[in-house]
């Protein structure tokens, strides 16, 4: 039987993933306690016929039950459910890495719907939404009182459809109105590019392909630097990840790590506990890591900075992470359901469990909300600043060769986009510059 396990999954979300697996055996009870049990089950029965029966107005005894079963799992944490044979499905379509929707990953608090993260590219991160908001109305309709299910069944619509959802966020006084349009949702897992002679793997969400776009990625970068002599080290950005399947957690931690434990998850029965470990080859070839995280970075995300921070094989820098310490099984239903059920916890290689505490970063750094730049731009972006060789008729610099004044230049530049980035993405930033400075203790260039 395939066994797949979820690291990740906030309620019903918009771009939820999960795992199979089969529901290990009740444990024995004590006949007094079934009996107490049974007598539960029949106030169930009877309650359920007077409902039907004589409640106000005709019900769906299907949606009866079905209301029943989904509270008594919401009633355990957070992330368990029930699942609607609709909802089963458009899971597994999103676990392969395309569905329709928004692009956020969300959770319940307070009675309101709450964004762990928006996905990369995806709607809600072109329309600003952020990780924090609150979500309190979808068209005018208050999601207050209804379940996630229900919530996140009022944002689904066809794409190309407008949605209207109210926000309210830390730091504005008022809420405001959002649109967006829904889409079909394309997953890329790991985005690769170069920075200066840095590598940044943006790792989006762990589905199938995240491992494999992972390896991909770095063998391309570090063939464009022309060799892993010439990177100077790797970031790796979790931020705002909601997490994913577990497995792939796991071949991302290990494909930094050589040797030791990754992670581990433990049941209420202690043999029901599982121990992930690292094999040999490191993809960096022992090149220094940065892995950014923030309060979007969440599950499996929260396992891979965990590994890499518990081994000393990278710095963590950032803001502290979600806090989502727990492992979903997704177990089938009849009626092709399922239900989602929260079976065990996972603790990080130096046995330290994150579940509502998050991983703390060894370097904390803010992300600046954006502002307008105060200083003066020409049309190409460039700054008006001017310096002596701007003036008319100023003298030149004899004491410098045509070489040395073309690496100067070079090295200009290099500061100039620098100096870009960190009005950009100032998290990022710190990051490269925090490889350069490790590589520079190094003696390396």
């Amino acid at each position: 039987m395939n066994r797949l396990i979820l690291a990740a999954g906030f309620g019903l979300s918009l771009g939820v993933m999960a795992a199979l697996q089969f529901a290990a055996p009740v444990l024995a009870q004590s006949s007094s306690e079934r009996s107490s049990v049974y007598e539960q089950l029949d106030l169930f029965g009877d309650i359920f016929e007077r409902i039907r029966s004589q409640y106000v107005e005709e019900v769906d005894e299907a949606e009866l039950i079905e209301a029943a079963i989904n509270g008594m799992l919401t009633s355990l944490d957070p992330h368990s459910s029930y699942m609607s044979p609709k909802a089963a499905a458009d899971m597994r379509v999103q676990t392969r890495g395309e569905f329709g929707g928004l692009g956020i990953e969300v959770t319940q608090q307070d009675g309101f719907v709450k964004v762990v993260s928006p996905i990369d590219g995806t709607p809600a991160d072109a329309a600003g939404i952020e990780a924090g908001d609150f979500i309190t109305h979808v068209d005018g309709e208050t999601v207050l009182g209804l379940t996630l299910n229900q919530a996140v069944e009022m944002m689904r619509g066809p794409v190309g459809s407008e949605i209207i959802i109210t926000v309210v966020r830390e730091g504005e006084d008022e809420p405001f109105d959002v649109s967006i349009i829904r889409d079909t949702i394309k997953l890329t897992a790991v985005r690769s590019r170069v920075e200066g002679s840095s590598v940044v793997l943006r790792i989006t969400t762990f589905n199938d392909q995240t491992y494999p776009n992972l390896s991909d990625g770095i063998a391309k970068q570090v063939e464009e630097l022309g060799g892993i002599d010439n990177v100077n080290g790797f970031v790796l950005d979790l931020r705002n990840n909601p997490g994913g399947l577990l497995s792939q957690a796991i071949r991302v931690s290990d494909a930094f790590l050589e040797k030791g434990e990754i992670v581990s998850t433990r049941g209420r029965d202690p043999q029901d506990g599982d121990r992930y470990n690292a094999s040999p080859d490191d993809l960096a070839e022992g090149k220094p890591i940065v892995v950014l995280i923030n309060g979007g970075s969440a599950s499996a995300s929260e396992i891979v900075a965990g590994a890499l921070q518990d081994h000393r094989r990278a710095v963590v820098v950032g803001t502290r992470s979600f806090g989502k310490g727990s492992v979903q099984t997704v177990m089938p239903l009849g009626g092709d359901g399922a239900m989602r059920l929260t079976t065990a916890r996972y603790y990080t290689p130096s046995g330290r469990s994150i579940q509502a505490l998050g991983v703390s970063p060894d370097i904390i750094v803010e992300q600046p909300r954006r502002k307008e730049n105060e200083e003066a731009k020409d049309e190409d972006g460039t700054s008006q600043r001017r310096s002596e060789a701007d003036l008319r008729g100023s003298l030149l610099n004899d004491s410098l060769s045509d070489e040395e004044i073309k690496q100067i230049e070079t090295d200009q530049a290099e500061a100039e986009l620098a100096a870009k980035l960190r009005n950009d993405d100032f998290q990022l930033s710190y990051a490269i510059d925090l490889l350069k400075g490790m590589m520079a203790l190094a003696g390396q260039d």
